[in-house]
């Protein structure tokens, strides 16, 4: 049998073991932090040319009491449960209007209707963050962050400063009043999802089944190409 016709390619310099492969560096922490709503030209302009009426409300008449109301409604509610204690009560009715302050304020992003109008300027921003246009200190604002503290106070006096019970109303009141801290304003908090090895897998070219792997380019046959 006649040996195959060897090809002789130029050499093409490439050093292989040259340059070190390149991988991403681990990070050291499980969380990061961005920032949204980078306020843009085009972002500014799409929130000033209609009136935001999903955050407008807060300065209306009556928005304020509306707050003290439904506080009073939902005392007058859980204290009709059975064998309800006023310790219970004020600890339930605490952690309700924080879960509903937080889920309300914090949580849900965007407007709820006319979206369209604003170009989708408001998808990143929660409630908070669109009050007052963003601005910080206003009056709306600080009766929001003195309201849950004062409602906190309330039921650490009717429950008698029970150590459990101030423990389970202070946690909650602590993860409600974090968001509404201008140093978090329109930031998240997010777990970073990163390659547990961070070593990049390098890809090495194939040959047909049955041909050996030529040790260098110069080695290369007709059978490779078979």
């Amino acid at each position: 049998m006649n040996r195959p016709t060897s090809i002789k390619l130029p050499a093409l310099g490439i050093d292989v073991g040259a340059k070190p492969l390149r991988t991403r560096g681990r990070s050291g922490s499980i969380v990061k932090v961005e920032q949204v709503g980078e306020g843009s030209i085009e972002e500014v302009l799409d929130r000033s040319a209609y009136s935001n009426i999903n955050a407008d409300w807060v300065n209306a008449k009556g928005a304020w009491l509306i707050h003290v109301v439904l506080i009073c409604i939902g005392k007058l509610i859980i204290d009709t449960v059975p064998g309800m204690t006023q310790q219970i009560s004020w600890t339930l009715v605490n952690l309700f209007y924080l879960a509903l302050s937080y889920l309300m304020f914090h949580w849900v992003t965007g407007i709820p209707f006319h979206n369209d109008l604003h170009g989708g300027a408001y998808d990143d921003l929660t409630l908070w963050e669109q009050i007052d246009d963003g601005a910080q200190y206003t009056p709306a604002k600080k009766w929001l962050f003195i309201l849950p503290i004062t409602l906190f106070l309330a039921s650490t006096h009717y429950t008698n400063y029970n150590p459990w019970l101030f423990s389970v109303n202070i946690s909650a009141l602590v993860l409600v009043l974090i968001p509404k801290l201008p140093q978090l304003h329109r930031r998240r908090v997010r777990l970073v999802h990163d390659d547990p090895s961070g070593i990049a897998t390098p890809t090495t070219p194939g040959f047909p089944s049955g041909a050996s792997t030529p040790s260098s380019l110069r080695d290369i046959t007709e059978a490779h190409f078979r």
